[in-house]
């Protein structure tokens, strides 16, 4: 039997009326302070390594980061902190301003519409999926770096695009999801050449992760974020 849902059991906007659109439901009550918060804590951790830690140049971090507790070893497993906590450690500028960059300009929108425990979830999970998935299919190489959550962010948005296509001006739908295509197509193509063809020596860094954390933030992103006023629809709450 269909039973009716009373009108405060449906999402409101600011003026009351339950929003039609995907972008009506964007608002910043509650702020999206969870990848805020990460970003930051991010950047204070590579601004201890590259001022406060001896490096011969902080443009590339070297000898730092590898002998961190943080990093991902795959000689120190039996510390498992070291399975989340490398997300916070990064090789050098361009690594830093890339991961933040990305994941400030995915992670904001989507939680202006589905909220910091969800978003937080989609990350931590690709975080953990990449250290556990560079463990078992890459057994020999470090990790550093939050490639784990930013391909787990790009995962949840490209199938945030996809499970609400209809609510979204479509040229916009089509434009997230050519974006995230373009996007991971080209860094896959780097990080390829970075592990296979770079001549430069040093320890090895796993790229496993990135394909760990991208399967991770589509299967719980598809999850979480899924339309939930269908949701509430189909089963709501007593």
């Amino acid at each position: 039997m269909l039973r009716e849902v009373p009108a405060h059991r449906v999402p409101m906007d600011a003026s009351g009326k339950k929003p039609h659109t995907y972008l009506e439901r964007a608002n910043c009550c509650p702020p999206p302070i969870f990848i805020i918060l990460i970003s930051i804590a991010e950047l204070a951790v590579f601004i201890y390594y590259a001022v406060w830690k001896p490096q011969k140049q902080w443009v590339t971090l070297d000898q730092g980061i590898w002998e961190s507790p943080l990093s991902y070893k795959p000689e120190r497993r039996e510390e498992a902190w070291r399975f989340v906590s490398y997300m916070f450690v990064h090789a050098g500028v361009e690594h830093i301003v890339g991961n933040l960059l990305m994941q400030l300009l995915l992670g904001i929108p989507l939680e202006l519409v589905h909220k910091g425990f969800e978003v937080g979830m989609v990350y931590l999970a690709g975080v953990v999926a990449g250290s556990l998935a560079s463990s078992i299919f890459d057994p020999l190489s470090a990790l550093v770096g939050a490639s784990g959550g930013v391909y787990a962010l790009m995962g949840g948005y490209f199938m945030n695009a996809v499970v609400n296509f209809r609510e979204m001006i479509p040229l916009l739908g089509v434009f997230r999801i050519l974006a995230i295509v373009a996007i991971v197509g080209t860094d896959f193509g780097f990080a390829f050449y970075r592990r296979f063809c770079n001549s430069e020596e040093g320890m090895r860094v796993s790229f496993v992760a990135h394909f760990g954390g991208i399967v991770a933030g589509m299967t719980i992103g598809y999850v979480f974020f899924s339309d939930y006023n269908e949701k509430l629809l189909k089963d709501p709450p007593p």
